[in-house]
C-alpha cells in the first residue's frame, strides 16, 4: 500500500527517510501490517486522538486498551466518550469494574486491574457488556484476551516521558481493519493512492 502524506507531516516522513531508525520513532507514525504506531506527546493530544477514533465506532464494537499505569488508557477512554456525546464525568472504574455511560450509544467503561485472574472476569457479566447494544472500552484487557470477540481493536500504550506516550493500534478481524485505515486517514491526513 502506498501512502500519500498531506501538509505539514510530508516535512517529517521525508527528513525520517534520512534519519537514524532510533530518531525516526519520535518523528512519524509507522506502519505495520495492519497496525498504527505513534506517539501522542500529551494527554490533551490523547484526548483528541481519542475524539476521532470515536467517530468510527458503531455500537457492539470492544477495545481492549493495554499499559502500565498512568500510560494514558483512562484518557483514551475520555477522549472516545467525549467523542459518543457522553456528558457524564469519565473515571476508570477500578473499584465498581464498570461504568455504564449513555452517548450517542451506550458505552461499557470496563477495568479490569483489580481481578485475581482471567476466570474472574466471567463473574461480574462481562460477555454481557461485551455481545451488549453499546461499545466496551476495556482497560487492562490483556488479563481476559481469551474471552474477548474475535473482532476487536487493541490500543496498546508505553510510557516514554512524563508526558508522551507510544501507542500502538493492533486490530483483530476485518471490522478494525477497516477502522484502522480510516483512524490513519482523520487523525494523520493520510490516504490510499
Amino acid at each position: 500500500m502506498v501512502y500519500t502524506i498531506l501538509s505539514k507531516a510530508l516535512c517529517l516522513f521525508d527528513i525520517a527517510s534520512i534519519m537514524p531508525a532510533k530518531e525516526q520513532e519520535s518523528v512519524s507514525p509507522v506502519f505495520g501490517q495492519n497496525t498504527l504506531d505513534f506517539i501522542s506527546h500529551s494527554e490533551a493530544q490523547t484526548r483528541r486522538l481519542g475524539v476521532r477514533l470515536a467517530a468510527l465506532l458503531q455500537p457492539g464494537d470492544v477495545l481492549a486498551l493495554v499499559g502500565d499505569l498512568g500510560t494514558g488508557k483512562t484518557r483514551w477512554v475520555q477522549g472516545i466518550c467525549r467523542g459518543l456525546d457522553v456528558t457524564d464525568l469519565v473515571v476508570s472504574p477500578s473499584f465498581t469494574l464498570v461504568n455504564e455511560y449513555e452517548g450517542r450509544w451506550p458505552v461499557y467503561h470496563i477495568d479490569l486491574y483489580r481481578l485475581a485472574d482471567a476466570v474472574e472476569t466471567l463473574t461480574f457479566g462481562l460477555e454481557e457488556y461485551l455481545y451488549g447494544s453499546g461499545i466496551s472500552l476495556i482497560e487492562w484487557a490483556d488479563r481476559a484476551t481469551d474471552y474477548l470477540p474475535s473482532d476487536y481493536l487493541t490500543i496498546e500504550l508505553y510510557h516514554l516521558e512524563e508526558t508522551k506516550r507510544r501507542v500502538v493500534l493492533r486490530p483483530y478481524g476485518q471490522r478494525f481493519v477497516t477502522v484502522v485505515e480510516a483512524f490513519k486517514e482523520t487523525a494523520f491526513a493520510l490516504y490510499h493512492q
